[in-house]
């Protein structure tokens, strides 16, 4: 396209659409981020360097999104239920900042269930279903996504086997998911399955076993575990939530069915356990600013395992999964 000898730009009907197409493109390139807001208790909550290594599976799930596709908005809080929460105004408070587009995570349930505090306890056939109605509804009011998330599993076993302390409640969720065409993310189930596949022992590093800090708690979560737990959040999300697929910038091979997926685990627990100080290899570790703790960069892929294991039955070895049953 020619200028006029005069040097003034050509403003015909081509420059004017050429010109809108550039706007367009502009506006498209710094659209603002969808918001992913979490309501729900410690498992999901943010920590303090002081409180290391305890973090919550809320404060991984930006690691792994591109902030400028998604930006998480973690309001968990540590020892709330879906009534305590609500109580003392948080609902209203995510409410008051969600925008048509934004994405609601809802997760309780390990609080709900203490029937010895009245100011918590939900009734998992009446009050916890009618509770968790109210998330969906706010969301839903603003033009949001709710997702249900089941609660994450304890590592609590009894006698060989894990127990499934949340199970009136995840199947209230269920329930209620299908009663209301609610998107439902099943973390009871998925990460039930992750710390089975790991073993009891094998799962002790994502939890807070820690000695020196005289703890033994397994309901909350180590880096480590924290890590883990967002990347089997994010599995099950990518199926009901398709546009966070795109904005992934870590790898959430974190599945537990199969040998792959067990393997990527003992990856992780493998990470966890150097940094307790025990012997381990594959994983690489980088050191956070902000407090010194390590976070897993990431395991090897499907590929790699997949040579691994070949060489090792060449070998006449067994595949490392076959220990982590």
């Amino acid at each position: 396209m020619k200028l006029p000898a005069s040097g003034r730009h050509y403003r015909g009907p081509a420059m004017r659409k050429l010109l809108l197409l550039l706007l367009l493109s502009s506006a498209a390139a710094h659209a603002a981020p969808v918001r992913l807001f979490i309501a729900g208790d410690s498992t999901a909550a943010e920590y303090g360097p002081e409180r290391a290594p305890q973090a919550g599976w809320g404060q991984a799930l930006q690691s792994y999104l591109d902030p400028a596709r998604f930006e998480v908005r973690n309001h968990a809080k540590g020892g709330r239920s879906t009534s305590s929460f609500i109580d003392e105004g948080r609902l209203d408070a995510i409410g008051r900042e969600l925008r048509r587009g934004d994405v609601l995570l809802i997760q309780f349930g390990h609080n709900d269930a203490k029937f010895e505090d009245r100011t918590r306890y939900t009734d998992p056939d009446s009050d916890y279903p009618r509770m968790l109605m109210r998330y969906v509804q706010v969301a839903r009011d603003h033009g949001a996504t709710p997702v249900l998330v089941t609660p994450v599993a304890r590592l609590l076993y009894d006698f060989g086997s894990l127990l499934d302390t949340h199970a009136r409640y995840t199947l209230a969720m269920q329930q209620l998911a299908t009663r209301e065409h609610v998107a439902l993310i099943d973390l009871n189930d998925r990460s039930m399955r992750w710390i089975r596949a790991l073993g009891e022992q094998g799962a002790r590093p994502y939890f807070l076993f820690v000695p020196e800090q005289h703890k033994a708690d397994g309901t909350h979560f180590s880096v480590a575990g924290a890590n883990a737990v967002a990347c089997l959040v994010l599995r099950e999300a990518v199926q009901v939530l398709p546009a966070l697929q795109p904005a992934l910038v870590r790898d959430i091979d974190c599945d537990v069915m199969g040998w792959a997926g067990r393997r990527s685990c003992a990856c992780l627990a493998g990470g966890a356990r150097r940094h307790a100080g025990a012997r381990a290899t594959g994983p690489t570790w980088r050191r956070r600013a902000d407090h010194g703790v390590p976070v897993l960069r990431r395991c090897a892929g499907p590929a790699v395992r997949a040579a691994q294991a070949r060489a090792a039955q060449g070998r006449g070895h067994r595949p490392a999964s076959a220990a982590q049953g």
